[in-house]
């Protein structure tokens, strides 16, 4: 409930524009922030070839033949690296005729490479 329905009047003018102003400041101050972090995080920017070379990384994780990240071993899960795989594929194809030429041969080569190494790594 409102504070203005709690106090069972109106909200003054003065008031609103107060609290609208404190928001806008509050909503860009969290913006700022998150923005800062990233970047002292070292993160790239999200884009759709950032977002489709980090599950490229994943399925490499998933086959064990990258360390992982978080914990710095290499162990194979190769239902988790076939999963990555197809949501590369699913995104492939939900995404056909939306993407640049670049960003289309990108996912058919990284998809390609994925394939050839999931097939050796299940032999």
């Amino acid at each position: 409930m409102s504070e203005n329905v709690k106090m069972g009047g109106i909200m003054s003018e003065e008031t609103k524009d107060f609290v609208l102003k404190n928001g806008e400041e509050a909503a860009k101050k969290a913006e700022v922030d998150t923005k800062s972090n990233a970047r002292s995080a070292g993160l790239p920017k999200m884009t759709f070839a950032t977002f489709i070379i980090s599950l490229n990384h994943s399925a490499l994780v998933h086959m064990g033949m990258v360390e992982d990240p978080v914990n710095g071993t290499k162990a194979k899960n190769l239902e988790l690296a076939k999963q990555t795989i197809d949501v590369i594929v699913m995104l492939e194809e939900k995404t056909k005729g939306n993407l640049t030429g670049e960003e289309s041969e990108m996912i058919k080569s990284l998809l390609y490479d994925l394939r050839i190494l999931y097939v050796k790594e299940t032999r």
